[in-house]
């Protein structure tokens, strides 16, 4: 997924909101842990020259997040209950972003036992840029369902 990462931490910010107990930093928690294994797009650009796949930087890797998870679920829920729907929610987000690219994109979803990486479908390049050759691919209209659904709850419920 290219655009979709926001609007889906939205949703999910969303449902977290209806099943969890209230807190206001749930749906910055979303939104947040939707997009920052993208923030590795600045090294990528800026300081690693392009050298290989964004995807492959630590930050896409989800066993990674599942062990920070591991350890900080138990600490936050010890020390900090009422953060604890905050962390879940961030996680959550972190791992829905890496589930998102998978559609797409090459996801390492063992590593680091594996460097194997998985992807449900191959967008070919079909156009002079990748970017084109995905907004072109049948794929793309997934990112424009969850887009309308992210728009729709978002104007729906807006007071008058």
């Amino acid at each position: 997924m290219i655009t979709a990462h926001l609007p889906f931490g939205y949703l999910l910010g969303r449902a977290a909101q209806r099943y969890t107990p209230p807190h206001p930093w749930v749906m910055p928690a979303a939104l947040i842990g939707a997009v920052l294994p993208d923030f590795d797009l600045l090294w990528f650009y800026f300081v690693d020259g392009r050298a290989f796949h964004h995807h492959l930087y630590w930050v896409h890797m989800p066993l990674f997040w599942v062990a920070v998870g591991a350890v900080t679920l138990p600490l936050v829920r010890m020390f900090q209950r009422p953060l604890l729907p905050v962390a879940r929610t961030f996680f959550a987000a972190l791992l829905t972003h890496c589930l998102l690219d998978t559609v797409g994109g090459d996801i390492a979803w063992f590593w680091p036992f594996s460097d194997r990486q998985f992807s449900l479908v191959t967008v070919e390049p079909t156009h002079s840029h990748f970017i084109l050759s995905y907004l072109n691919h049948w794929t793309f209209s997934l990112e424009l369902c969850i887009w309308a659904g992210a728009i729709f709850l978002f104007f729906r419920d807006r007071p008058a």
